[in-house]
């Protein structure tokens, strides 16, 4: 497994930093957040170190996805949520705040005022039709 001797999140993994830890298997990690956006709120990484979804295997973000189910699920037993956000960021603008590859479990409440949800707004068709061959010729 790589690891960076910087990360927070390989530190916790080694155990030189405490955790309220939920799973661990040979790819994964899971535990719980200190900062929680709601309570219950977990994070789920893996143990190879990657700083984004730009540099994550296929493997490591594949094994990231089951676990984060896996937890979103006992999340789901244990508080009865009325829905639960698996969120990615990558990158300062989208908040990501530790660059380690992770995905957060979210448990949410009807009206909790959690600011994820963008809301609806018709876009452009021949923009979004523009847009959407741009980024197919980049596949």
């Amino acid at each position: 497994m790589s690891a960076s001797q910087d990360c927070i999140f390989c530190k916790i993994i080694a155990g030189e930093i405490p955790c309220y830890k939920l799973y661990e298997d040979d790819a994964t990690f899971a535990f719980m957040d200190i900062n929680p956006a709601n309570d219950g709120h977990a994070l789920v990484i893996p143990k190879d170190h990657a700083k984004d979804v730009h540099a994550v295997s296929d493997d490591s973000i594949s094994r990231t996805v089951i676990t984060a189910k896996k937890i979103a699920t006992a999340v789901e037993k244990s508080i009865s949520p009325t829905g639960i956000n698996l969120v990615q960021c990558n990158g300062p603008a989208a908040g990501q705040s530790v660059f380690h590859f992770h995905m957060h479990v979210l448990p949410r409440r009807e009206g909790d005022e959690l600011k994820l949800n963008w809301g609806l707004k018709p876009g452009d068709m021949d923009a979004i039709g523009k847009l959407a061959d741009k980024i197919k010729s980049n596949l």
